[in-house]
């Protein structure tokens, strides 16, 4: 079900157009410091997309993915390899799938190697980085993946980007401000392609490290930089999958639902921006919920349309402790009607001054394509209690601010809402030790306490940070 034809990318702030899907992939962050985005957004009708109900997930991904990457691109054969490769890794058949507890749906995302939903994507990005590179010669053939994570990303990265040919990856990551086993499932990893660097600081703080890196051309180019955060296109594009999956699933168990809602706990905004194309392609959603925890940006922006910077405060879902939603800009790009010079002057201000707010029609807009909650520490740790003991079923920290959000909202009194459940329970142990509650520790997870950790401190310096990857990858590459 390949696109009849090529789908070609630019840039939210209009200084690139007509980039290849390569171009994307390698590049990130594109060099006029916007977000790539599709030209054109492919559309499904009502009979291509009934087609794919009888699809099994790695084919259903390859259905959507080949919709945005043409056979100039990837010839058909070749990506059909990568996606199943992608999809091989994961402990379920399903790849994500689909619960009923009570009148709540819960979408379990937490079954590939790290145990979180970015693994989705970032075992299909590893796979696109290597055939692209494979293809090249000299120079450009090597690729450096620089990311910054408050805890997940970080882990799904080097999974998907361990031992690959030619790939360098560091990850950059706020020392004491993720779980204990988040940091443990980055560290212990011992290729020697992947380098973590722990940073004195917040996780913004290592976003902006990561950013001011791709602005800085010379060293952009020098170590020939690439992007595994969701900045990536590739990151949204796989998984607008999932919300595809979780359609056919539940409508084949009850064919009178004509529409889903999605209850989706949003830290960066790629999660639910995917949900949002996956309505904008012809997917019958009624609304996309954004859960925040008590780090509200988002939650803030749709409630009072003010879009301002705030500290960060630590919490136990520590992958939405961000103040600055990166992909937040792919949506602006949208609500400004794709005006890039419209979306750049709101960018630039909000960069110079922290501060965006949006009123009157665009902010009514706004609440048209996404509604909003909030949880705080509290009700995070209530809803875990309380869905252990109605279900016994174990909810992340994560999964259950999404929970309560749409809880809070009386969302589960129709049985049409889907709760995305982000990563497994024991990922977090901290919140279930404090609850009582018992959670068992998978065998891939308990393994880690007993492997060495491997680690580099330094502080919230670009400098710093540039100077020790530049003499990192002298002896990657002298290994």
């Amino acid at each position: 079900m390949a696109a009849t034809a090529r789908t070609l990318y630019c840039s939210t702030r209009g200084g690139i157009k007509n980039a290849t899907f390569e171009d994307v992939v390698l590049g990130g962050l594109a060099p006029d410091r916007g977000l790539y985005v599709p030209e054109v957004l492919p559309t499904l009708t009502p009979v291509e997309l009934q087609a794919m109900r009888c699809l099994t997930f790695p084919d259903l991904a390859y259905a959507i993915v080949s919709r945005f990457v043409g056979e100039e691109d990837i010839p058909a054969k070749d990506l059909k390899d990568i996606v199943d490769r992608s999809y091989s890794t994961f402990r379920s058949p399903d790849v994500s799938p689909v619960k009923q507890l009570g009148s709540a749906w819960i979408l379990e995302l937490f079954h590939g190697p790290t145990f979180a939903f970015k693994d989705v994507a970032l075992q299909l990005l590893g796979n696109l980085f290597e055939y692209f590179l494979s293809k090249r010669s000299g120079a450009e053939a090597f690729l450096t993946i620089l990311g910054a994570t408050s805890g997940d990303t970080g882990s799904a990265a080097i999974y998907g980007l361990r031992g690959k040919a030619n790939v360098r990856c560091f990850i950059l990551y706020p020392k004491g401000r993720t779980s204990a086993i988040q940091e443990r499932q980055m560290t212990t990893v011992p290729d020697k392609n992947v380098q973590c660097i722990a940073v004195e600081g917040t996780f913004d703080d290592c976003q902006n490290i990561v950013k001011a890196a791709f602005q800085d051309a010379s060293f952009r180019e020098e170590i020939r930089l690439g992007a595994v955060n969701s900045i990536n296109w590739a990151r949204v594009l796989a998984q607008i999958t999932y919300y595809f999956w979780a359609y056919f699933r539940i409508t084949d168990f009850d064919p009178s639902i004509e529409q889903l809602s999605f209850s989706v706990p949003t830290g960066n905004f790629g999660d639910v921006l995917a949900g949002y194309y996956a309505k904008r392609m012809g997917l019958p959603v009624e609304q996309l919920l954004v859960a925040t925890n008590v780090n509200d940006i988002l939650h803030r922006f749709f409630v009072t349309g003010e879009y301002h910077k705030a500290e960060v405060t630590q919490t136990h879902s520590p992958s939405m402790d961000i103040s600055i939603s990166s992909n937040f800009e792919r949506y602006l790009f949208e609500l400004a009607d794709r005006d890039h010079t419209l979306l750049k002057k709101w960018m630039t201000n909000f960069e110079a001054t922290g501060e965006l707010t949006l009123s009157g029609q665009l902010l009514k807009r706004a609440r048209q394509d996404f509604i909003s909650g909030r949880g705080d520490e509290e009700q995070t740790l209530a809803t875990i209690r309380k869905w252990h003991e109605d279900h016994g079923y174990l909810l992340c920290p994560h999964s259950a601010v999404g929970v309560h959000a749409a809880d809070s909202l009386g969302m589960f009194r129709d049985g049409r809402t889907v709760c995305l459940a982000t990563a497994h329970p024991a990922k977090f142990p901290e919140a279930t030790e404090r609850l009582g509650i018992e959670s068992d520790l998978p065998a891939e997870l308990a393994a880690l306490a007993d492997m060495p950790m491997r680690s580099i401190l330094l502080h919230n310096d670009l400098v710093e940070v540039q100077s020790y990857m530049k003499l990192r990858i002298q002896s990657m590459d002298d290994q």
